[in-house]
């Protein structure tokens, strides 16, 4: 008993996927998120370090999570690359698609910024089958779509980012502006490729959206800053010009450039409405001039689009005609490139589509239909792989056998047997981690691929023989397992594996059975 709690009653502690030291990862976030990296990057070495001591794994790719986002908001790239092929070794190994899936999303968002764009389009195609499959953790899934969005608005794949932010507003408000915003730069990209009605439409979807918000939320001047932009290119230009002036100074006293810069091209756009072209081009070029405090990557191009437009206005001589026709130029060929982006992720998605669909296939051929697990020509694979030292040590065998299951089979009926070898078999589950392997051998008879060695085989056999033993499988009969188990030694055969796991399986039976023996 506690001295401190004197009636021994348990704390209320909350239940989470994070571990006890989360709220430090979320710090080591939060530095990242308000660029102050160099912070970020030394307090998660100092709680990596204790995560570390104290045992805590499931804060430790939180941590590393947080590392690799402060490296690529700082722009060191191939940093923020190898901590998320890390985590992306982690995530695979404790068996997290949805992890996995937004790993992948950051990744492609890195190859993207390094332009690397193949490979960038290979891993969001792979995370969007990822996303594809069925999860009931609603949190962690949408966190994944956002880095899908977020990868494919800075591959300027605007068809699908818009998309994804459109699924995600349907059940989270919150999303609305950032639905909003792509429908906005799609906009703006579409009309200086001349494709103006397309332009138009979304730019009123874009602005339909961020009225909503504004009329809620007067005084957010991100919001009346996208709405300005909005408005002064669809031509409605008074209230986006007064929107525009309200919002630019906040938000560059707020260092919230972004969105200054927004504020800005809305009121170069609408002086020149007003044919007031120097004053326009003086807004264009403080806009410019912001982008020396981050972009994304089609900002720069609109930008210099629109005082190309302008300086060809100011000077419909030959000078402003060229100038205007290279911008031009250069502005089809971005968008040919963007286009061609959008083929190869369509490509790779349906490669990715081909592998998923013949994995599923192969897994279904070794997969048993009674109980889940593996089969037995799964077992033969892995007795394969170990005879052509493909699968080596530390590895235990354990060798799992359904105590007297033929008795009750004859006294319950083959139905009730089969739901004891059901339950069985979740509770080996239960107790196997991402790369240990249970599989249904034979019959009454389980086998685990067990990765570690004998003393943690000892201890995953004991827990697999209590549990069963507690279950209350059939009611007024106690179900037992008897459990055999050997390591595998430098040179062992499969076989001599089998036998050895395989001959202390009889030593437990022998020894009275619901034990086991190594």
């Amino acid at each position: 008993m506690d001295g401190d709690n004197p009636t021994g009653a348990r704390l209320p502690v909350p239940v989470t996927p994070f571990g006890p030291l989360h709220l430090l990862a979320v710090r080591v976030h939060r530095l990242a998120n308000s660029g102050r990296g160099h912070e970020a990057l030394r307090a998660a070495d100092a709680y990596l370090a204790i995560a570390h001591a104290t045992g805590d794994d499931r804060t430790v790719p939180f941590l590393l999570q947080g590392q690799m986002y402060a490296n690529l908001l700082m722009g060191r790239l191939a940093e923020a690359a190898s901590l998320a092929e890390r985590l992306l070794r982690l995530h695979r190994t404790a068996g997290s698609p949805l992890g996995e899936a937004k790993i992948l999303c950051d990744l492609a968002q890195i190859e993207v910024l390094r332009g690397r764009y193949f490979l960038a389009m290979r891993y969001l195609a792979r995370a969007a089958v990822l996303l594809d499959l069925p999860y009931t953790d609603g949190e962690r899934r949408v966190s994944a779509l956002c880095s899908f969005a977020e990868a494919a608005t800075a591959a300027e794949m605007y068809e699908t980012a818009a998309a994804t932010y459109e699924r995600l507003s349907i059940a989270h408000a919150s999303f609305g502006l950032v639905h909003a915003d792509t429908l906005l730069h799609w906009a703006l990209r579409l009309d200086h490729v001349g494709r103006h009605d397309e332009a138009a439409s979304r730019l009123r979807r874009s602005a339909a959206i961020t009225r909503r918000h504004t009329e809620q939320r007067p005084d957010d001047v991100v919001a009346a800053a996208m709405l300005a932009l909005a408005l002064a290119k669809l031509g409605d230009v008074i209230p986006a010009e007064k929107l525009a002036r309200e919002a630019v100074m906040p938000l560059r006293g707020a260092e919230n450039f972004r969105y200054a810069r927004m504020a800005h091209l809305a009121l170069g756009i609408s002086l020149r409405s007003h044919g007031a072209l120097a004053e326009a081009r003086r807004e264009f070029i403080a806009a410019r001039e912001l982008c020396a405090y981050g972009t994304r990557p089609d900002e720069e191009p609109i930008i210099r689009f629109e005082l190309a437009l302008t300086a060809r206005d100011a000077d419909d001589g030959q000078p402003g005609r060229d100038l205007f026709e290279a911008v031009q130029g250069q502005t089809l060929e971005l968008w040919r490139l963007r286009l061609q982006r959008l083929a190869m992720l369509r490509q790779a998605r349906q490669r990715e589509e081909s592998e998923a669909a013949r994995a599923r296939a192969e897994r279904e051929v070794l997969r048993d239909p009674l109980t889940g697990l593996d089969n037995r020509r799964r077992f033969d694979l892995l007795m394969d792989r170990i005879d052509r030292g493909r699968l080596t040590a530390p590895l235990v065998l354990l060798i799992v056998d359904v105590d007297h299951f033929k008795a009750i089979n004859d006294a319950y009926s083959h139905a009730t047997g089969d739901r004891a070898l059901r339950e069985v078999a979740r509770i080996l589950r239960a107790h196997c981690r991402a790369e240990d392997t249970p599989v249904r051998y034979a019959g009454d008879e389980f086998a685990v691929f067990l990765r570690g060695d004998l003393t943690v085989g000892r201890e995953v056999a004991e827990r697999i023989r209590a549990a069963v033993a507690r279950s209350d499988i059939i009611p007024g009969v106690r179900l037992t397992v008897s459990v055999g188990l050997a390591a595998l030694a430098e040179g062992m055969s499969g076989e001599v594996l089998f036998r050895e796991a395989d001959d202390r399986l009889y030593a437990a039976k022998w020894s009275g059975r619901n034990t086991i023996a190594a």
